[in-house]
């Protein structure tokens, strides 16, 4: 009888006017993976906010923008710093306002801008990976602190090395300090990734022997300071696993591990030896869940994009990201660099290698000024559907459950699926499926583009594993 009743239902559904999709088991393709990520740094206001003090409205509105930015051009993922020197650009207890927000360090903006962030971020399908440095006090120790900042409450951990202060990371509780701060934005935020940039130790200038000019002032060698970094980096991991071990950890070093490596590669910096950055051997070890070294070269260079991608994918297992100097085009640090030399490297980056494909502009800023039209370059041929972050099946691969999907026209909507993050939309119109958007985990409905044949919906959890998906298609 219960057979015969929900046969009748579905008759009818069928040819009531509107109520034309019902339940179907077409399979769409998987839904597109790419990391597709952008840097916004708030250190000299490079990025966001435009400058300091702006009104509240006036911040929440730049950042609104960033992120509208993101969505039309279907990215997914903002790298947001937040501890830019010793700082907080969020609520704190441990550290001080930062200056780059409200003005002054250690006055109250009047809001929380990482939280904002997660708000808005979450509510257009982007992740936020909260970026951190570890050890920089000052970029500039003339810059005024406030009475509760490092340089003041420990001046005994305090090393200057050029016109900069910075935390010494030799020092215990320096490596202490910066982790329980990161473990308390982990704790407190939903963060989707916490990440840490380059600067473990400061670049010096170097001599045409490949000498450092300055020495860091702590009466170690390179091999001390690299074990130093090395312990940080591998209890930053473990930590942020023990805490949410959904948060993704990133690490952005400098492009090349070594000068000559790759064969032909030439630096004057040696991040393993000046910045005690083995990047590589925190690859190998799975100390990281994405590695996004700065390759901000040319493809055709001696500091080839391509001949380090191609490297840098071969130490690991887990993915590599490359950064991408989209700000460089047009510019003065790269004359004459076009829009296509990105287009160009982003397409490297999906074909070169085994990993898991994404990349991260470096910054935001040349997205929101559309540097050489380098959006409409890659909205027409890169970024044409949104697409998922990659898994991450080293940590889980419990797929979520098959959402209950019904359809109405343009309007979809589906039942909650427990675990579920987010949900990837899927139309087809003819025989060619698309990614329509990312919802949010606490959505249950959206509309598609009119004309759609098929409409399906996968849940997807905090690792980026995808269920099986929930499908609808039009009645004959």
């Amino acid at each position: 009888m219960v057979r015969l009743i929900t046969l009748f239902l579905l008759y009818i559904a069928h040819f009531l006017p509107g109520q034309n999709f019902v339940p179907s088991q077409e399979q769409p393709p998987a839904v597109p993976r790419e990391f597709r990520g952008a840097w916004s740094a708030c250190v000299y206001n490079i990025d966001w906010p435009s400058r300091k003090g702006l009104s509240v409205g006036a911040q929440q509105a730049e950042l609104r923008s960033i992120l509208n930015r993101m969505q039309s051009l279907n990215m997914n993922a903002l790298l947001f710093q937040v501890r830019p020197n010793g700082d907080a650009v969020y609520q704190s207890s441990l550290e001080p306002w930062s200056s780059w927000i409200s003005g002054t360090m250690g006055r109250s903006p009047g809001y929380d801008p990482l939280q904002y962030c997660i708000n808005e971020a979450h509510a257009r399908g982007i992740e936020v990976h909260a970026w951190f440095n570890p050890f920089r006090a000052l970029p500039n120790h003339s810059l005024p602190a406030a009475r509760n900042h490092v340089t003041r409450t420990r001046p005994s951990v305090i090393r200057r090395f050029k016109n900069s202060s910075w935390m010494d990371p030799a020092s215990a509780w320096t490596r202490s300090h910066a982790l329980k701060v990161m473990l308390d934005v982990v704790r407190r935020y939903d963060i989707d990734g916490l990440h840490i940039d380059d600067y473990f130790y400061p670049y010096p200038d170097v001599h045409k022997n490949g000498e450092p000019k300055q020495i860091f002032p702590d009466g170690k060698t390179p091999s001390q300071r690299r074990g130093y970094v090395d312990s940080f980096v591998k209890s930053m991991y473990s930590a942020v696993k023990r805490e949410k071990p959904w948060v993704r950890v990133g690490i952005s070093p400098f492009g090349i591990w070594r000068p000559g490596v790759p064969a032909g590669t030439t630096a004057n910096i040696d991040a393993y030896r000046h910045l005690a950055a083995d990047s590589r051997k925190w690859l190998a070890n799975g100390w990281c869940d994405y590695l996004s070294p700065q390759l901000y070269w040319r493809i055709n260079s001696e500091q080839s994009f391509t001949r380090l991608l191609t490297w840098w994918r071969q130490q690991g297992q887990r993915p590599v990201w490359p950064g991408i100097a989209t700000s460089r085009i047009q510019s003065s640090e790269d004359p004459g660099r076009p829009a296509s030399e990105i287009v160009n490297q982003l397409n490297q980056s999906r074909t070169i290698g085994r990993n898991w494909v994404g990349h991260v502009h470096w910054s935001v800023k040349s997205i929101m000024q559309n540097r050489g039209g380098v959006n409409s370059a890659m909205q027409r041929r890169l970024y044409s559907e949104a697409a998922l972050v990659p898994p991450m099946p080293w940590l889980s691969t419990r797929a979520p459950g098959t959402p209950r999907v019904s359809a109405n026209g343009a309007s979809v909507s589906w039942a909650p699926v427990s675990g579920a993050s987010k949900y990837a939309v899927q139309a087809r119109y003819g025989s060619t499926w698309r990614c329509i958007r990312i919802m949010p985990g606490n959505t249950r409905n959206t509309t598609v583009p009119a004309g759609a044949q098929a409409i399906a919906i996968s849940a997807v959890d905090r690792f980026g594993t995808t269920g099986r998906p929930g499908v609808v298609s039009r009645g004959r």
